[in-house]
């Protein structure tokens, strides 16, 4: 047989059975006299042998071991690998639709999102009590900050961040607060007349910002690395004044717990 023939007879294209000859999987026939490969019946049993284990998801690698003579590996122990391994895509993708499903089950999505189901219900409860104010930028980089830490947390922190941002608007006395807070802060951002960090405003931010701290949030001896790479990229997508406002929260929220 030609090349041609040999690879409309199992199936395949002619690229691939010459790729598998680069890679050593298909032995190459002898040439005839006239330069053109000549293809036996053991050519072909070998080629549809490597279609039926690379359709069931053997890499290249693995046929080859299941083909050597010498590879210390047979096919059952290879199958079973492999078996083993689309049990763990099977899981992961059950779990992916899961998490899925309760994304679009639970209406509408935030803009932050996608974001975990535990993360997204909260943000729904958020704007359907009308907690954070919509036109807020300060509630905006909020929602964003908790998007972040959602992302990066372990599921235990994550159910701790949930818990905190519960308790922090849990009661009317706790949303106003939060409301003047944001207030305080939105208005350290005027981009026309940009705010001295030195204003008496700042402080007034500072204290109304660290009433709407949970006391969880930073447990007694836990103190706050304000030279850490994450703050300094935190405090300059701040105006200078909000971000002296949130340094001065953070000294008053651990000064009061240590």
């Amino acid at each position: 047989m030609r090349i041609g023939e040999l690879a409309e007879t199992v199936g395949v294209t002619t690229r691939t059975v010459r790729h598998y000859h680069h890679l050593g999987l298909l032995p190459e026939p002898e040439r005839r006299s006239n330069g053109y490969r000549d293809y036996g019946l053991r050519h072909a049993v070998v080629l549809a042998r490597i279609r039926r284990l690379t359709e069931l998801g053997l890499g290249l690698t693995e046929v080859r071991d299941v083909l050597a003579d010498d590879a210390g590996r047979d096919l059952v122990e290879v199958l079973t690998e492999l078996d083993e391994d689309l049990a763990r895509q099977e899981s992961a993708i059950r779990e992916r639709r899961a998490r899925l499903r309760t994304l679009l089950d639970s209406g509408e999505l935030p803009a932050e999102g996608p974001v975990s189901p535990e993360l997204t219900a909260v943000f729904s409860e958020l704007t359907h009590t009308s907690t954070l104010p919509a036109d807020s930028p300060m509630a905006t980089k909020d929602r964003e900050m908790l998007a972040l830490l959602d992302t990066v947390a372990t599921p235990a922190e994550r159910s701790r961040i949930m818990e905190l941002v519960g308790s922090a608007v849990a009661t009317p006395d706790a949303v106003a607060r939060a409301h003047e807070a944001y207030a305080l802060l939105d208005a350290l951002a005027d981009t026309e007349h940009p705010v001295d960090p030195a204003d008496p405003r700042v402080d007034e931010a500072a204290r109304a910002l660290a009433a709407c701290v949970p006391a969880t949030v930073l447990p007694e001896g836990s103190p706050v690395d304000q030279d850490s790479g994450f703050l300094r990229a935190f405090y300059a997508d701040f105006a200078p004044a909000q971000a002296e406002a949130i340094r001065r929260m953070l000294r008053l929220v651990t000064r009061e717990r240590t």
